[in-house]
């Protein structure tokens, strides 16, 4: 089965990267969809922000994809015969807004499958990440 995961990525996170690797042993192939999110204002475009993601991934990690996408990632899993969203979920309001997001991936036909974040992620955001000015860093090596 094909899954998608969607997000602004404006940094990528450990967290993401984390859901990701996560994603891939439980699906055949991943596809990082960087998506455009009118209620965010990212400081550079999706293809940037994809560029970015797919150099943070490990080479070896030929299973998961990245793609910049600026609709519906219902209609993308449409499009595209993705099965599955997958979402991370940090905390209880991230299950709140994920869980409507859901149900409407859901009533388009497409179902979500939540990953709570690591613990010693969970406070990690993309927000705070950026205001410290620094999001995934480092040389492409295998999460262990």
């Amino acid at each position: 089965m094909r899954a998608v995961y969607p997000g602004s990525f404006d940094p990528f996170t450990p967290g993401h990267l984390d859901v990701v690797n996560r994603a891939r042993n439980l699906f055949d192939e991943v596809v990082v969809l960087v998506a455009v999110n009118s209620s965010k204002h990212p400081g550079t475009d999706e293809e940037q922000r994809a560029a970015a993601v797919r150099a943070i991934l490990p080479v070896d990690w030929t299973s998961v994809t990245v793609a910049a996408w600026s609709g519906l990632t219902s209609t993308y899993c449409r499009r595209h015969e993705v099965g599955v969203i997958v979402r991370g979920v940090r905390n209880t309001t991230d299950l709140r807004t994920e869980y409507q997001l859901a149900a409407m991936n859901q009533s388009l036909g497409v179902p979500t499958v939540f990953l709570p974040a690591q613990p010693e992620l969970a406070a990690v955001s993309s927000t705070a990440v950026r205001t410290l000015g620094r999001g995934v860093t480092g040389p492409r090596t295998p999460m262990a």
